[in-house]
């Protein structure tokens, strides 16, 4: 909790004191000051129909407090607006786009609003004072070698952004796995973002403000369309969370089996380092993986399939692989339904953790000796049943848990 208290802390008293020093020696430029803080200000109203778990909710707004920072030029002459200005700047903008969000009960998350003001802080520390004493020009032009220079300072702000997400993240797991998440996911949204940031910043130096509309409306769109399909996405998932419960409706697993069993399997698949496609994948084949048992005519007493020979496993679990594929569910989904009895050595990383978590699940319920009983079950059957990788990475992930109660809901 530290980490997020001292990141929120830094980006505050950043703002106040750019704030302090724009009042004190009045607004560069205010016609640019306002079309970009407008710019922001529309971007980061567009969080309004954010799904939870978007990387980056506004992409506008970032692209455009990006530009701001990174401009140098409009229309051919040079600005002198300065990096307290751009802190300013952005920090107004996110303030006046948090207003209807708070109107409505759902006032934007801190940590990324602190997130947004030290990363443009670090591009425009990075960019005005060189540019503004004239020695990028100098070194590297305005052709193509000044644009090179503009995408790697914007590497460079985005490998400061996830730094700042990986001390943000209310997750309890390592420092490490958490920046490894935040670097992957900068190949998606945010290399669009920077890319944006970058060609408006260049756009502006060309032809003014008026490239600002002309650049910005297609990102917008591209956002709209993103955000409709990340809408179908969540419909998609809550239809299989909907599947997986039919086997706790008629009766065959316990109450909330399948949900902890996809949490601690995407979990146990964040601290192995699946990426995120894999662990989509993993979490969809978690909630499946006992739909099997509905073709049983007997239900296998508590649910637990752990406890069963290893070939009546494996026959359910290919009578589950059978109903996955015909309800259109990626195929990768249902080949790892099938192989999670396999013989762990004959297994995908999924289907190992799958197998792993719900034996421990399943060992939970079954004896009294609870969490504790259960994993050192699962670490007397490393040897022929389950991988000792994952059975240490379920540990780590429990331990960190800890003192919530394990193996419930």
């Amino acid at each position: 909790m530290a980490a997020p208290l001292a990141v929120r802390g830094a980006a505050l008293a950043l703002a106040v004191l750019a704030l302090a020093h724009t009042v004190w020696h009045g607004v560069r430029e205010p016609g640019h000051a306002l079309a970009f803080g407008a710019l922001i200000t529309v971007g980061e109203l567009a969080r309004w129909g954010s799904l939870p778990g978007e990387r980056e909710p506004a992409p506008l707004g970032a692209a455009g407090a990006l530009a701001y920072a990174l401009l140098g030029r409009s229309g051919g002459e040079a600005t002198t607006h300065g990096v307290p200005q751009v802190i300013t700047v952005v920090a107004a903008a996110q303030l006046l786009a948090a207003v209807p969000h708070l109107a409505r009960g759902s006032g934007p998350d801190p940590d990324l609003v602190a997130r947004r003001i030290l990363a443009v802080a670090f591009a425009a520390a990075c960019f005005q004072p060189l540019y503004a004493t004239g020695r990028s020009p100098r070194w590297f032009g305005e052709g193509p070698c000044f644009a090179l220079f503009l995408l790697v300072l914007l590497g460079l702000t985005a490998l400061c952004d996830a730094v700042l997400g990986a001390l943000t993240t209310p997750a309890p797991r390592p420092f490490g796995p958490l920046l490894r998440d935040e670097l992957r996911a900068l190949g998606g949204i945010g290399t669009a973002v920077c890319a944006t940031g970058a060609v408006v910043a260049l756009g502006v130096a060309v032809a003014g403000l008026w490239a600002l509309p002309v650049l910005c409306v297609p990102l917008l769109l591209t956002q709209v369309s993103f955000r409709r399909y990340a809408g179908v996405r969540a419909t998609y998932r809550q239809t299989i969370a909907s599947l997986a419960r039919s086997t706790e409706i008629a009766g065959y697993t316990p109450h909330g089996h399948a949900r902890r069993v996809a949490r601690l399997s995407t979990a146990v698949g964040r601290e192995l380092g699946l990426p995120g496609p894999e662990l989509t994948v993993l979490e969809y084949a978690a909630l499946m993986h006992d739909i099997g048992q509905l073709s049983l005519v007997d239900p296998v007493p508590c649910g637990a399939t752990a406890t069963l020979p290893a070939a009546e496993q494996r026959r359910i679990a290919l009578l589950g692989g059978a109903v996955v594929r015909r309800t259109g569910v990626d195929t990768a989904v249902a080949v790892v339904v099938e192989q999670q009895a396999d013989p762990y050595r004959e297994q995908p990383l999924a289907a190992r953790i799958i197998r792993v978590v719900n034996a421990y699940d399943d060992l939970c319920g079954e004896h009294a000796g609870g969490a504790l009983h259960a994993l050192e079950q699962l670490r007397l059957g490393t040897g022929r049943d389950y991988q000792p990788r994952v059975v240490e990475a379920l540990a780590g992930v429990l331990a960190r848990e800890a003192p919530s109660p394990l193996g419930t809901s």
